[in-house]
């Protein structure tokens, strides 16, 4: 590369500046001078076979080291194909910094073939869209980075033209000061810590707020320290370690789960709603508890516009500053005196219990056992997810991720994938139905390239089972949701992979133990009965 500086460097160099080192996606002609530039700036460009799935490798990363995500997509069907990994991390709350070729605007005057807005199809589902200047591309860069990750975290687009990324441009020295962090104060906060003061039932919801402003070990003190029991949504698992006799486990798609917390819940005298966001949770948390009679604390880096409940006293502030602040000169209080919550949580591992000969439970329960504690396990979406996210426990912060917002299938695979380039050292293991697996097996190809021994579990059913569990709920007959089985184990070896078909525990165990020894990827196709769900989630 020259010594002279050009829009697509400079973009690069303050993506690398802000932490990034990977980017992914599929190159076309329009995108080269991106590739190059990232590669130039230090960032791996890493081929995937699907856009979305490059996206959601894009976001495992992200878990692991906490810089904005990258997604790069060519002009039209490139750009099209992101679509729902973008509008997935706009609900999800993940910071995807999405970069796409277009056709120069005067030949988009003349020039028709794949010409299309991008920048309207993507501002529905991002924080930001800009088009890329020469002369403004470090303005830009810096904008994009700071919408992302401000507040809360979402997706911003880049559109860039192809003769702009090639164009001559000065880097942009100034950088604007990340906002301190906000503390709750007045009448409001010395409200609040009256309210501690008095509570007897007080609970929190703790959700995905916290992992951004990394105040876990404050919710955990906290948690101790006025002896509060802490429900979790999926994404915060781990928040406050599941082995913590605090700690309730997690809430979100479950029946069976909330017919054990919501009456908890509503008998509380004080909700502390730490970083909480509703876009998790089913329908049956809407409205869980009356703001007239029960006092509720929500600690939230936006305010609420969901509408699925109120609270009576709203601060918009960094959770762990907020926690410290309400904590000051607060005495604690004995709570829950009647034993309340180990009942609970006996009540909760009897709900969902890890002891079945074999099923989705025992396939959890198996890898759960065998696997290191320190485990990041990727889910997809479906009935193993909601049994998975009740089951499987987490000791520390971001060791489970899944779609929780939007609830995507084929997400599983990529996210772990992307997981394990950035955290090589850890065990790594995605949980996939059949269904799932088969959205996205052409990246199997791109495991093989990236010499992981990532573990693919794949929960083999032949059905979109929640689905036809819900038929059956409805007394509906059977349409659209069974499709033919596949040996997914000599799929995985197809792609230069090891690969096992397991029907019990015992050759489950060993095919686990064998691939976490493996050189390379393995594929793990557990043989269940399509209506092992009923009565289980």
């Amino acid at each position: 590369m020259s010594d002279t500086l050009r829009a697509a460097d400079v973009l690069a160099t303050r993506l690398y500046e802000a932490g990034c080192r990977h980017a992914f996606g599929i190159p076309g002609g329009e995108v080269l001078t991106l590739v190059d530039a990232l590669e130039a700036a230090g960032i791996r460009f890493h081929l995937a076979r699907h856009e979305n799935a490059a996206g959601f490798m894009a976001e495992g990363v992200h878990h692991m080291d906490g810089a904005p995500a990258i997604l790069v997509a060519t002009v039209g069907p490139g750009a099209m194909n992101g679509v729902n990994v973008v509008a997935n991390a706009e609900q999800d709350r993940v910071p995807l910094i999405v970069l796409t070729g277009c056709v120069d605007a005067f030949e988009a005057e003349r020039y028709t073939h794949q010409v299309l807005d991008h920048r309207k199809v993507f501002e529905p589902i991002t924080k930001a869209t800009f088009t890329l200047s020469g002369e403004a591309a470090g303005v830009i860069a810096e904008k994009a980075i700071g919408i992302a990750t401000e507040g809360r975290a979402g997706p911003v687009h880049i559109d860039v033209p192809i003769s702009v990324a090639d164009a001559e441009a000065k880097p942009y020295e100034n950088r604007r000061v990340v906002a301190s962090r906000v503390a709750p104060a007045g009448e409001d906060l010395e409200l609040a810590r009256q309210w501690l003061a008095d509570a007897v039932r007080p609970v929190m919801l703790v959700g995905l707020d916290v992992l951004k402003d990394k105040s876990f070990e404050i919710v955990r003190a906290f948690s101790t320290r006025y002896q509060v029991p802490v429900i979790t949504s999926y994404k915060a698992k781990g928040v406050i370690p599941e082995s913590s006799p605090l700690c309730l486990g997690s809430a979100g798609l479950s029946p069976l789960a909330d017919k054990q917390l919501l009456p908890f819940v509503s008998k509380s005298d004080l909700i502390l709603c730490v970083g909480y966001d509703p876009i998790e949770m089913r329908p049956g948390w809407q409205d869980p508890w009356d703001p007239q009679h029960t006092r509720v604390i929500d600690i939230t880096a936006g305010p609420n516009h969901h509408f699925m409940h109120q609270a009576t006293l709203s601060f918009i502030a960094d959770t762990g500053a907020a926690l410290t602040a309400i904590s000051e000169s607060t005495e604690p209080n004995a709570t829950w005196v009647n034993g309340e919550v180990p009942a609970l949580k006996q009540a909760l591992a009897n709900a969902f219990p890890d002891d079945d000969a074999w099923g989705p439970a025992a396939v959890i329960n198996e890898c759960r056992s065998v696997l290191p504690v320190d485990t990041v396990a990727t889910v997809d979406s479906g009935a193993h997810r909601i049994l998975l996210s009740q089951m499987w426990t987490c000791e520390e912060p971001g060791t489970l991720l899944q779609s929780t917002g939007l609830c995507t299938m084929g997400c599983a695979v990529p996210l772990a994938m992307g997981a394990h380039l950035a955290a090589p050292k850890r065990t790594v293991v995605s949980f996939s139905g059949d269904a799932g697996l088969l959205m996205v097996a052409g990246e199997l190809s791109t495991a093989f390239e990236q010499s992981r021994n990532t573990v693919f579990v794949i929960f083999v059913d032949e059905s979109l089972a929640l689905i036809e569990l819900k038929q059956r709920q409805r007394q509906l007959p059977n349409a659209g949701v069974d499709f033919c089985g596949h040996d997914y184990a000599a799929i995985g070896k197809a792609f230069g992979g090891e690969g096992f078909t397991v029907t019990n525990r015992t050759e489950l165990r060993h095919a686990l133990q064998s691939a976490t020894e493996a050189s390379t990827f393995t594929v793990i196709a557990a043989i269940i009965n399509r209506q092992s769900y009923d009565g289980k989630i």
